[in-house]
């Protein structure tokens, strides 16, 4: 990484920052602290906010897991997040989605998906690469999903940018420079 990690366990100078570190744990579970959250305890206050949020995306959304991972993982392709891929392409496999599919989708491919999941898959793109998204393709997500639905792939799609140019910037998990062959899809 560009800065180095903080130390687990973090110093903490306040019990506010005492009880960030734990509720960060707790969501992690038996994990621990990851590289990702060890960066963000730069900032107990960042990291606090970012916890809470995305802990909200992955875990208290409507949406099909493996159309959230699918999402997530075509996020980390375009932006070359590799460690983001890591995180969640296993996720995205214990969801239901192919192996063979997820390889695919690493190397830039959408083949073998289902409809709803090729549109997300579309949708992503376009939010990641344009921002903007196309009049049709809208349309074709209103109709395939409810406007919940709608407003929890669109915020997936946007916090997981989020987090790809957090870990690209910051080279956390040390995976800029690395190559889509280079990494693993599966546990």
């Amino acid at each position: 990484m560009r800065l180095p990690y903080v130390s687990d366990p973090p110093p903490t100078t306040v019990p506010d920052e005492t009880a960030i570190v734990d509720r960060i744990r707790t969501r992690r579970g038996s994990r621990g602290l990851t590289v990702l959250d060890r960066a963000l305890l730069h900032s107990p206050s960042v990291a606090d906010g970012w916890n809470s949020f995305l802990g909200s995306i992955r875990t208290k959304t409507t949406i099909p897991a493996d159309l959230r991972e699918l999402a997530i993982c075509r996020v980390a392709v375009i932006n070359e997040a590799w460690y983001e891929w890591g995180a969640h392409a296993p996720i995205a496999i214990d969801a239901g989605v192919s192996e063979d599919v997820m390889e695919g989708m690493k190397m830039g491919g959408v083949e073998g998906l289902t409809d709803k999941q090729r549109l997300v898959v579309d949708f992503t793109s376009a939010m990641t690469r344009d921002v903007k998204v196309p009049d049709d393709l809208f349309a074709q997500m209103k109709a395939a999903f409810s406007d919940r639905e709608v407003v929890e792939i669109t915020a997936t799609v946007g916090a997981y940018n989020c987090v790809s140019r957090f870990l690209v910037a910051l080279d956390v998990g040390e995976m800029n420079g690395k190559s889509a062959s280079e990494v693993t899809t599966s546990h």
